[in-house]
C-alpha cells in the first residue's frame, strides 16, 4: 500500500472514532477554508525592510537575534521565498506588510513621503498569487523615533511626522483593499514608552489619542479598510511604561468604533490572550490577532502548538467568531531557516484551529451546564489522545501539500538550491 493510501485508510479510521463523538470530519475539512492567515513579511528579512538597502533592524522596542544564512535582501528574493512558504501551506493565506517593505527603485522616499506607487507592485503579485493584504504603519528604526516617542512625541514636528506618516499608511490600506477587493487590516503599533519611570504618563496618552484622532480622522468604506490598535506591556526601552497600554487602546478602539489587536506576546505571561478574545467582542465588531510565543517575556518565538495558542483557536471555534477576528502572525527568527520558520508557526495555529473544530463542543457544553465538570475534565482529556493527526495528514493531502514531516525536504533543497548562495 502505497503512502496516499495509507493516509486515506488512517483518516477513515479516524473519521469513525470522531463520528462516535458527534463530530464530522468532512464539515472539518469544509470549515478549515475559513481559517485565513496573515503571513508577516518581515519573517522574511529579519525586519530589515526595504527603505535601506542592507537595512539592519534597530531602535524602537523590537530586536530580531540570529545570523542565519540566507534571509531575503531584496524584493525580487523575498516575493520567491513567500512563493515558496506559499507553497507548502494548506489553505489559504495573506499577506501582511509593512510600510518600510515598500518598493521604491532606490529612492530615498521618507516615511510621510510613501504612496500608493510604493506598494503597487506588492498588490500586482498579491493579484496573481490570489491572496489579500494587511499592511502596517512602520513607527521604528528611524531617526524620528530614536527618542522613544513617535505619535506621543511633545516634539510637534516629530508627532507631524508620523500623524502623517499614518494618514499614508491609511490611504494605501484603503487603496489595496479597494484593488484587491477584499478589506485591508491596517494596524498601528508605536514602541512609545519609558525606560524609566515617567512622571507626565497623562500628558503622553492625551498627545498620543490626539495624535490618532489626526491621522484617522478620514474615514474609509470598511470594505476597503479596517483600523486596528495594538497594546503592549513593555518593550525594549519602555520597561516601565509603554503609552499604548492595553486599558488605553481599549478605550480607544470602543469608542472610536477600531479593532484592539490582541499580541498574545504583549501580556503578562499568565495572561492569556485566548481568555480575552470573548470579553472584546462583548463591545467591539471585530478584533486583530497576533499569534507569536513569548519565551519569558515578547521575544516573537516562531509559533508552535501550545496550550496558548490552543486557547485562542478553541475560543474562535467554540464562539462562531470566524467573522469577528483576523489572524495574523508575529514573529521573526533570525537563528533558524526562515522559510521553516513560516512552515511550522503557520502549520502549528492552522493545526490549533483543526483541532478545536473536532472538539465534540454542545457535548462538552452539555457537561458544563448540568455541573458535571468531571465528565467535562474527563473528555478533554481523552480528546487529547484522539487521532488528530490522520485528519491533519488527509487534509495536507487534499490540499497538495507536504504531508507530516514531508516540507522539511523541500525547505532543506530550496536552501541549498536558492538560500546558501545569497
Amino acid at each position: 500500500m502505497d503512502k496516499n493510501e495509507l493516509i486515506k485508510k488512517a483518516y477513515a479510521l479516524a473519521k469513525e472514532q470522531y463520528a462516535a463523538l458527534g463530530v464530522d470530519t468532512e464539515k472539518v475539512l469544509e470549515n478549515m477554508g475559513k481559517v485565513i492567515i496573515s503571513l508577516h513579511c518581515w519573517q522574511a528579512d529579519d525586519v530589515g525592510g526595504f527603505e535601506i538597502p542592507n537595512a539592519e533592524l534597530s531602535g524602537g522596542g523590537i530586536q530580531a537575534t540570529g545570523n542565519y544564512p540566507g534571509k531575503a535582501t531584496s524584493l525580487e528574493e523575498m516575493r520567491a521565498d513567500l512563493e515558496k512558504v506559499l507553497s507548502l501551506l494548506p489553505g489559504s493565506q495573506r499577506l501582511n506588510l509593512h510600510a518600510i517593505y515598500g518598493d521604491f527603485e532606490g529612492e530615498r522616499v521618507d516615511r510621510d513621503q510613501i504612496e500608493v506607487k510604493h506598494f503597487q507592485s506588492w498588490i500586482d503579485w498579491c493579484k496573481k498569487q490570489g491572496i489579500g493584504i494587511d499592511f502596517n504603519a512602520s513607527f521604528f528604526s528611524h531617526p524620528n523615533a530614536d527618542s522613544g516617542y513617535t505619535l506621543s512625541s511633545k516634539d510637534e514636528s516629530v508627532r507631524q511626522f508620523w500623524v502623517e506618516h499614518l494618514k499614508c499608511c491609511r490611504l494605501i490600506s484603503a487603496e489595496i483593499g479597494k484593488q484587491l477587493k477584499s478589506p485591508c487590516v491596517h494596524n498601528i503599533w508605536i514602541p512609545d514608552g519609558s525606560k524609566d519611570t515617567p512622571i507626565d504618563r497623562n500628558g503622553l496618552r492625551k498627545i498620543l489619542k490626539k495624535s490618532l484622532d489626526e491621522a484617522m480622522e478620514i474615514e474609509y468604506p470598511k470594505e476597503y479598510m479596517k483600523d486596528a490598535v495594538e497594546s503592549k506591556l513593555f518593550g525594549i526601552g519602555a520597561e516601565s511604561m509603554t503609552v499604548g497600554s492595553h486599558d488605553f487602546y481599549m478605550g480607544y478602539a470602543i469608542s472610536r468604533n477600531k479593532m484592539i489587536c490582541l499580541d498574545n506576546g504583549h501580556f503578562h505571561p499568565t495572561e492569556q490572550v485566548g481568555d480575552k478574545i470573548s470579553a472584546c467582542l462583548q463591545f467591539l465588531d471585530e478584533v486583530l490577532l497576533h499569534i507569536t510565543r513569548p519565551v519569558r517575556w515578547d521575544s516573537d518565538h516562531v509559533v508552535t502548538l501550545n496550550d496558548d495558542v490552543q486557547l485562542i483557536a478553541s475560543e474562535i471555534i467554540r464562539n462562531d467568531f470566524f467573522d469577528r477576528v483576523n489572524i495574523g502572525l508575529d514573529f521573526f527568527d533570525a537563528s533558524i531557516n526562515r522559510i521553516g520558520a513560516y512552515v511550522v508557526g503557520t502549520r502549528a495555529v492552522k493545526k490549533a484551529f483543526m483541532i478545536a473544530m473536532l472538539e465534540p463542543t454542545s457535548k462538552l457544553t452539555e457537561f458544563e451546564e448540568a455541573g458535571q465538570n468531571f465528565e467535562r475534565l474527563a473528555l478533554l482529556e481523552e480528546l487529547k489522545t484522539k487521532p488528530f493527526g490522520a485528519v491533519w495528514d488527509y487534509y495536507c493531502l487534499q490540499e497538495n501539500v507536504p504531508v507530516g514531516e514531508g516540507f522539511i525536504a523541500d525547505i532543506q533543497e530550496y536552501e541549498k538550491k536558492i538560500l546558501s548562495k545569497r
